[in-house]
């Protein structure tokens, strides 16, 4: 699988990354035993990049995920994890769940908010500890969007110094908005952004801004959420779009590119996978699995071919903009 550097660093990221908040018992539970079964289809696909965060079911993405990877060579994969949310015991916990926050498991702790200095560095011991690892390659400031300040102010300098430490070897910022990220890419010198769900096939808001502020300053874009909260998957009546059904003009869009897509004997999520490698700020596309079967699906949609006339008849029925970046594609049959 190809790899890419993050901006000028030494850290080197997979075209396809493993998401691990499905392992963190996102929506639903699943065992240990299907968790480690993922990550080892991601690993036997050729995947070494691993991202999780405290926030993925209070920790428990961060243990599954470091025991899965405990007997891998250290140096043959990168993992990232996320900062901005302490884990701190609730007094009531373990009394009911954890599903207001998206995660099946007992409510054993609380997050709270901090980006301060401290704050960062209390949330990555822990989360080296729950990871069983001595260091994790890369750090990112996890939705700071309501703490914009105290990130910029606090959160960055700290991981800028462990980065300059070598503690770290790459940092940044993730978010599913445009204008912080872009903020960060200006006035700070973060190596990455993840941006989720704002440079699909979709919709394309981080081109105006995010992705340029990226490409001049030779920074990187790794791009999370290409299906739209899974709109992009099936789009019909009822599905999802940013964790909500999608409204009407949204669906009719996704049923367009379909169609297309299919026209070209694509199916719509290898279309998806395919589009944001085509901007070359984007080092890697980061898609989440909880099963070793969503694993192997997904890498066999990244591997099917995509024909350049697919992305050209995308732009000529108004669905991609004139300029937008596309992948180069392979030939289509017609073509001489």
């Amino acid at each position: 699988m190809r790899t890419a550097a993050l901006g000028s660093t030494g850290v080197r990221v997979t075209e396809l990354s493993f998401g691990a908040a499905g392992i963190g018992n996102l929506y639903r539970p699943i065992t240990d035993e299907a968790a480690f079964a993922a990550v080892d289809a991601a690993w036997d696909a050729g995947i070494r990049t691993f991202d999780t965060a405290p926030h993925y079911g209070l920790g428990l993405s961060e243990r599954r995920l470091g025991a899965a990877l405990r007997d891998r060579p250290r140096d043959a994969y990168t993992v990232s994890t996320k900062v901005g949310r302490l884990l701190e015991p609730n007094p009531q916990g373990g009394r009911a769940d954890d599903l207001a926050h998206g995660f099946a498991v007992s409510d054993t702790h609380r997050r709270v908010w901090d980006f301060s200095a401290q704050g960062v560095l209390r949330s990555l011991e822990a989360s080296l500890e729950r990871l069983g690892l001595d260091r994790v390659d890369v750090a990112l400031l996890h939705d700071p969007d309501d703490h914009a300040d105290q990130a910029l102010r606090e959160a960055y300098p700290a991981l800028e110094r462990l980065r300059g430490e070598g503690v770290i070897g790459a940092i940044g910022a993730g978010m599913n908005q445009c204008a912080l990220p872009a903020r960060f890419l200006r006035e700070t010198d973060i190596d990455v952004v993840l941006l989720a769900g704002r440079y699909t096939l979709l919709e394309q808001e981080g081109l105006a801004e995010v992705l340029p502020e990226a490409s001049v300053r030779g920074r990187s874009v790794i791009i999370g959420g290409v299906f739209n909260s899974g709109l992009l998957t099936a789009p019909q009546p009822g599905a999802m779009y940013d964790y909500a059904p999608a409204p009407q003009p949204v669906l009719d869009r996704a049923l367009r590119l379909k169609t297309v897509a299919e026209r070209h004997g694509v199916p719509l999520r290898s279309a998806a996978l395919h589009f944001p490698h085509g901007h070359p700020a984007v080092a890697s596309v980061l898609t989440g699995a909880r099963s070793a079967e969503e694993v192997r699906d997904t890498v066999a949609q990244l591997r099917h071919p995509v024909p350049a006339a697919l992305w050209d008849e995308l732009r000529a029925e108004g669905l991609l903009a004139p300029d937008t970046p596309t992948p180069a594609g392979v030939p289509s049959e017609k073509s001489p």
